[in-house]
């Protein structure tokens, strides 16, 4: 129905009255926010090796990790990441390059969340984001359910 009525499907519950339900300011605010805010939405999620070691899914991107592509014409591709682009939302990853029609190469500029993290660069503020997102996770009891839980959850 446009802005002030309700939507098609229905009204919708709103969990925060700071953030916005519409489709036109959500998209705004995505494509203009600063770059601080840019370096958590360029988040990729973690190999499976990575992520039963941390208990982390995701984390933002970094210069030098090592990424192996999943999505698109480079998927299996693998590299350390040479620049972070946060204006044009991409990454550069070494050896993906093409070849411009002046013979000049250029870098590919790739999407963070087509990617999976397969190395991560540690230094003493990441390992302290490792830390708090995983105690967060762990505090929230996120992960595998065991089998335990679940012959419990048939006694009821």
């Amino acid at each position: 129905q446009g802005r002030r009525g309700l939507s098609r499907r229905g009204a919708t519950m709103k969990f925060n009255k700071a953030v916005s339900s519409r489709r036109r300011t959500c998209r705004k605010a995505h494509f203009t926010a600063p770059s601080n805010e840019r370096r958590k939405l360029m988040a990729a999620p973690l190999s499976t090796e990575l992520k039963n070691k941390h208990q982390v899914k995701n984390i933002p991107v970094r210069k030098d990790d090592e990424v192996m592509v999943v999505r698109g014409t480079f998927k299996g591709r693998e590299g350390k990441i040479t620049a972070v682009y946060r204006r044009k939302w991409v990454i550069h990853i070494e050896r993906i390059t093409r070849e411009k029609t002046n013979g000049a190469t250029v870098q590919v500029g790739i999407d963070p969340s087509k990617c999976i993290i397969t190395k991560l660069k540690l230094d003493k503020d990441r390992k302290a984001i490792l830390e708090r997102k995983s105690k967060s996770a762990a505090e929230k009891g996120k992960g595998k359910f065991t089998e335990k839980d679940v012959a419990m959850a048939n006694v009821d």
